[in-house]
């Protein structure tokens, strides 16, 4: 549940409890004017008869009653009733009209107010009459009169509250929904971070809280850019002592091991030109040697070409490249076919930037043979030097197969060494479906390929 909608709620049930509590008023203060109103009633009643009696031509008191029931009637209250007690034994009972309520409460309210409510009770007094007593004034309220009366109010009240309630939720989800527009500022400054724009920042708001949740957030960015940027370097100065190490380790190989195995081929060559007759078994011998020294080689220029790439300050990046496709497609057995597609001025990189590009393509391809039986893989190299920010785009394709989440989740140093590269170099990696196989594809400014 959003926070607009929790508060909107919350405000709903604020707005219901104020109305529980109206209704609870609007009864106990109805049943306080009704009580009052019984009182009145009973005093204006009272005097009433006394003021007939006295006013009277005697005669039978019931008759005399009778005649003057309406002189009594105009003094009562609406929904109020009496019943008079005369000195003989006889009641007189007279009650009040209450059609000025309106329509009669419905049964369900008047079962809820005799179950909340106790119903105002009945008053009784003596009434003197020429200083004699002997006479009694019952003084009642209507029971479907009071809840008629009760409910026209609750409905008057509840009406009202609920436009006010209505009102007050409106205005209130609109200020609200104002208030919160910051969270979305906020939100897309976190997805900002988390595509990887360490550089962007929040604004200032200005709301106290959220002023300082963008100075928290901003102060967290500023940290990520710096960790960022100062790994970055320490990967860049790795990849450099790295390329310093493979440079050494071919230099080494191709001096001792390489002579080594120069000068095994070579005794392995005397030694059978220089075996006896009839010991063919050593000339044999002498030609194993020969041909495993000569898959050693092989294998040793192999890693030569991966260790130590071409002279690229000689021969440029795109010779280079296909000259590394070639031998893939020949490592291979022509089963692969490799294609070079370039686009700009690729022999205008530098040495640095073009090492970052040769090793790039170079963990792309072997990624991309290893782990899938692809029959093509298209390469494609793309300088934009035009914009305001250029850069080097780089993509390579294959068919053959594979999910590029499984790629994503995968633990192995192929597209790990890739990502990290890229990353040291400020630039982003994107892993996708191509037709009937994977989409590895690059992006790396101009200016983070240069030392």
């Amino acid at each position: 549940m959003s926070l607009m909608m929790g508060l909107i709620l919350r405000l709903f049930g604020v707005a219901c409890v104020c109305l529980a509590g109206a209704i609870v008023y609007v009864v106990a203060d109805t049943q306080a004017a009704i009580r009052t109103e019984l009182k009145a009633t009973e005093a204006r009643v009272a005097f009433q008869l006394e003021r007939i009696y006295m006013l009277g031509s005697g005669g039978v008191e019931s008759t005399h009653i009778a005649r003057r029931s309406i002189e009594i009637v105009s003094v009562m209250t609406p929904g109020t009733c009496v019943a008079f007690t005369e000195r003989d034994g006889g009641t007189r009972r007279l009650c009040s009209g209450w059609n000025a309520f309106g329509s009669v409460a419905p049964g369900w309210f008047r079962a809820a107010l005799a179950a909340g409510f106790r119903h105002p009770a009945a008053l009784e007094r003596e009434v003197r009459i020429f200083g004699e007593d002997g006479r009694r004034l019952r003084t009642s309220f209507d029971p479907v009169a009071a809840a008629t009366r009760i409910w026209q109010q609750v409905r008057i009240a509840a009406a009202l509250a609920l436009a006010l309630a209505a009102a007050m939720i409106a205005l209130s989800s609109l200020a609200i929904a104002h208030a919160l527009l910051p969270v979305q500022a906020i939100v897309d400054g976190l997805k900002r971070l988390e595509m990887g724009d360490i550089g962007s920042r929040l604004p200032s708001f200005r709301t106290a809280e959220f002023r300082r949740l963008a100075i928290a957030v901003n102060r967290l960015a500023s940290r990520l850019e710096r960790s960022t940027a100062e790994r970055a370097a320490l990967m860049r100065k790795l990849f450099e002592v790295q390329e310093d190490e493979r440079r050494t380790l071919a230099r080494e190989l191709h001096d001792e091991f390489g002579q080594c195995l120069t000068a095994a081929g070579a005794m392995a060559a005397s030694l059978e030109a220089a075996s006896p007759a009839g010991r063919d078994d050593i000339a044999e011998d002498a030609r194993a040697i020969g041909r495993m020294v000569k898959r050693m080689m092989a294998t040793l220029r192999g890693a030569f070409v991966r260790l130590r790439p071409p002279d690229l300050d000689q021969l440029g990046l795109e010779p280079s490249l296909r000259t590394m496709l070639h031998g893939w497609e020949a490592s291979l057995g022509g089963r692969t076919r490799f294609v070079l597609e370039t686009e700009g001025d690729l022999a205008g990189l530098d040495d640095a930037a073009a090492l970052n590009l040769y090793r790039i393509v170079q963990e792309c391809l072997t990624n991309a043979a290893r782990h899938g039986s692809a029959r093509r893989i298209v390469v494609r190299v793309v300088r934009d030097s035009a914009g305001g920010a250029p850069g080097v785009e780089l993509t390579v394709m294959d068919d053959g197969g594979g999910r590029p989440e499984a790629l994503e989740r995968g633990t192995g140093f192929g597209i790990a060494g890739i990502r990290e590269r890229i990353a040291a170099l400020g630039g982003t990696l994107s892993i996708g479906e191509a037709q009937g196989g994977i989409r590895v594809a690059a992006t790396i400014p101009t200016g983070a390929l240069r030392p």
